[in-house]
This record gives structure tokens, sequence and C-alpha cells, in this order.
């Protein structure tokens, strides 16, 4: 029985890398937003300060837009396998079997593929 409901063709996957791109932006975006809020509201909370107010209202905006965000890849069932390297898996079948064809941001094109158990280190080309 196959894992995902969804399976891209590498036509499919590669009409899709323009927003794939532009949602992981978003994503590390508002996860260096996210970390830099949560590192001072750290350094009030030290100092006895009171945690409302911008910094808290900008931390929930980045929360928000981290989670729509991770929303337009989950929703689709592509996996981000490494945020900080760019690393995504989309589901496709090969031969009747379920793999992953596999990009990295780096990469201007999908040009690899890997199976669901052998990750990245796995990967073939097309």
């Amino acid at each position: 029985m196959a894992q995902f409901k969804k399976h891209y063709t590498i036509e499919e996957a590669r009409v899709l890398l323009p927003k794939v791109k532009e949602w992981l932006v978003r994503l590390e975006t508002a996860q260096h937003e996210l970390e830099r809020l949560d590192q001072r509201m750290g350094n009030l909370a030290k100092e006895g300060e009171d945690l409302g107010g911008e910094t808290v209202n900008r931390w929930g905006k980045a929360l928000a837009e981290m989670r729509e965000a991770a929303f337009q890849f989950e929703s689709r069932e592509i996996q981000i396998k490494d945020l900080e390297r760019g690393l995504i898996d989309f589901p496709a079948l090969r031969d009747g079997k379920e793999i992953f064809l596999c990009w990295e941001k780096d990469e201007e094109d999908i040009e690899h593929w890997h199976d669901l158990d052998s990750g990245y280190a796995g990967r073939e080309p097309l």
C-alpha cells in the first residue's frame, strides 16, 4: 500500500520549484526571526522585564508565517528533509515503487531520486 496519497511526476515537481523556493525563503526568514526574538525574550526575562508588547507580537507573527509556509509543503506531501540545506523530497513513483524526487536549493533542477529509506546518501541521477 502506498505511503503517500500524492505522487509527483518530474514535470509536476519542476513546475512547483519556483513556489518551493519561495516557501523555503519564507520558512528560513521566519525561523531566523524566531531565533532572534527567542534570544531577545530570554534576555528580557533574565532582566525581569515584561515580555508583552511588540517583541511578543513579532514573535507570534513570525511563528504564524513559519506555520503557513510549512503548511504549503505539508498540504502537498512535499517533505523538507533539511531546512538549512534546503533539501526537499517529492513523493513519486518509479517502476511502480514509491520513491522521492530529491532537490537541494542550490541545484538548478530536479535531477536526482532515492528510495524512501535510503535518503540523501542513496541519491541517484534520474
